[in-house]
């Protein structure tokens, strides 16, 4: 249920904004409840907000920080996709003539289906484009294999090697889009954005007029919330790792 949450960055600040307003309403509303707070006991909880409010902006900083090494992580792979597949359409010239027109003929293919794998958002599609993938890496292996078994030569476990950084370099980027912030990072950040809005309203001096000051805090979190959410959401955010280098790749091939 959480993981689902987070790849809706816009729901994730709608919720955070509207359950940490809340929160500090909440404290506000307790507040004006006990009416007297000595100056004393006024000065310490306004030390440990400090220190509240202090840790927050490290967790939160900590979280925005994963969030773009795990962009930048998918950034990189698409990029090694791109150059693999480059590679090996050129070292697929090192096979006999036939053998490299159908290598070819699947590696057009192949790479038509990762630029779509990086574009899509619907999850029958992807679910389509995944098995699709599948299926073009088991007849690009096979097509490389006959000729080698065929002739083991140098220059055709070249082209081997080659298939084989394809492939892997697909495994590489599924599992760099499944990497995403832990839940509990989540819940760590929520908990302690909660604390602290709690005691925002609760520290107030004046809690009755002017309501929305107690807004600030909420959507500053909330902004900072539905950035990271945004970052760490491969799919459905508006930050998102455009195929660049693969499309790039796509129109630079010759026709068949």
């Amino acid at each position: 249920m959480m993981d689902d949450v987070m790849n809706y960055p816009h729901l994730v600040f709608a919720l955070s904004l509207v359950v940490l307003w809340l929160t500090a309403t909440t404290g506000a509303y307790l507040r004006r409840r006990r009416r007297h707070l000595e100056e004393a006991e006024h000065e310490d909880l306004g030390v440990i907000l400090a220190a509240a409010l202090t840790l927050l902006g490290l967790i939160v900083g900590f979280s925005f920080s994963m969030a773009v090494s795990r962009y930048d992580q998918r950034k990189n792979y698409e990029e090694e996709e791109a150059n693999a597949i480059g590679t090996e359409y050129v070292r697929a010239s090192l096979l006999p003539a036939a053998d490299a027109t159908r290598v070819r003929a699947l590696l057009r293919s192949y790479l038509d289906q990762r630029v779509l794998f990086y574009t899509t958002r619907d999850a029958h599609r992807l679910r389509q484009i995944n098995a699709s993938t599948a299926q073009l890496q088991a007849d690009l292996w096979f097509a490389v294999q006959a000729p080698a078994a065929a002739q083991p030569t140098p220059l055709i476990a070249l082209a081997v090697s080659g298939m084989n950084d394809v492939l892997n370099s697909q495994g590489y980027t599924q599992a760099a889009w499944w990497n995403r912030i832990p839940v509990a990072a989540w819940g760590l950040m929520g908990a302690m954005a909660i604390c602290c809005n709690l005691l925002v309203g609760y520290n107030a001096r004046q809690t009755g007029a002017k309501p929305l000051r107690f807004f600030v805090l909420p959507m500053i979190v909330a902004v900072s919330f539905l950035l990271i959410a945004d970052l760490d959401s491969p799919r459905g955010g508006l930050i998102r790792v455009r195929p660049q280098n693969l499309v790039t790749l796509s129109l630079s091939l010759p026709a068949q």
